[in-house]
């Protein structure tokens, strides 16, 4: 009871002098430089994929009103509608199927190597557009290096495993965070005239506490979404057998945490802004804690023989 004590007492006036506070800024700090090129990018790409829907949907090639009762053309003749469209070229796929919401049919068509992938409408066989905008190719490919690193499942499963990382860092940073009762107010301020060390300090203890909640929000979220299964089993283990598959209180809570991860907040264009800005936090945090240890350890001051009067 009486080193519980000591140690509460150390922990409150003076943390840096404890054992367990220099371990977690050691595993704070060498897993915070190892990922920091990784959360730079995570953050530019995620920000970035906030407005994808919008996108998407600002760019899609116009489709025809849906016409019920009205029959669509046949596959040859759509065939030919390619074909007078894009002369020299041969069809190799039509499609074959149409929603009510977008009536339309992809066609490819190839020559050379060249594939040119498009939309027709299926009353009249006229060449709407094409079937991805460079737009949606490019939040595509976005959303490729954000999910899975360009790997495939090999890079989610990297993905996840990273994040639990940085689920630890955000845990680490916490504890490395408390400076001690008499001290507490310079981790939530930055003083802005002071040295450029000092202000690049304040700026990263500062951003750590007042956004430590979100920043650990998008680490632990990141788990779910590149290895959900777990997640998925323990939401099963512990809901009622009768309940409804997606109102479980587990579903809800996961459904939440994807909203809040990727900022799906379509209705809401002032939040959807604030969120693609709030996404670059974690990367000002990978940025500032860098240059703290680049000035703290590569940049030593050492004085040249030069430097010294005679």
């Amino acid at each position: 009871m009486r080193a519980v004590k000591f140690f509460w007492r150390r922990w409150v006036r003076q943390p840096q002098t404890l054992w367990l506070r220099r371990a977690m800024f050691q595993v704070h700090l060498w897993i915070g430089l190892l990922l920091g090129l990784y959360v730079v990018v995570l953050c530019v790409t995620g920000s970035a994929l906030v407005y994808r829907d919008v996108l998407d949907e600002a760019f899609e090639t116009p489709a025809p009103a849906f016409e019920p009762g009205r029959r669509p053309l046949s596959s040859d003749q759509l065939t030919a509608a390619a074909q007078r469209a894009y002369p020299g070229y041969e069809v190799t796929r039509v499609g074959n199927r149409f929603n009510r919401r977008r009536p339309v049919i992809e066609i490819w068509v190839e020559r050379g190597g060249e594939r040119i992938e498009r939309l027709f409408s299926p009353y009249t066989g006229e060449d709407l557009g094409p079937a991805l905008h460079w737009v949606t190719r490019a939040n595509v490919w976005l959303a490729s290096l954000h999910d899975e690193l360009l790997l495939g499942q090999r890079g989610r499963l990297i993905n996840g495993l990273a994040s639990v990382l940085l689920t630890l860092v955000c845990l680490t940073g916490a504890i490395v965070w408390w400076p001690g009762v008499r001290h507490w107010r310079r981790g939530v301020a930055v003083k802005w005239r002071a040295s450029w060390p000092r202000m690049n300090f304040d700026l990263h203890s500062a951003t750590g506490f007042w956004f430590f909640l979100l920043i650990l929000m998008w680490a632990a979220t990141s788990v779910y979404l590149a290895i959900p299964e777990p997640f998925a089993a323990l939401v099963d283990r512990f809901s009622e057998p009768d309940e409804i598959l997606g109102r479980r209180t587990g579903d809800i809570i996961l459904r939440w945490g994807v909203r809040l991860h990727f900022g799906r907040w379509e209705d809401r264009p002032a939040l959807m802004a604030v969120w693609a800005v709030l996404g670059m936090i974690p990367a000002v945090m990978a940025v500032t804690g860098a240059i703290m240890w680049w000035h703290r350890v590569l940049r030593k001051r050492q004085v040249r023989p030069a430097d010294v009067e005679t």
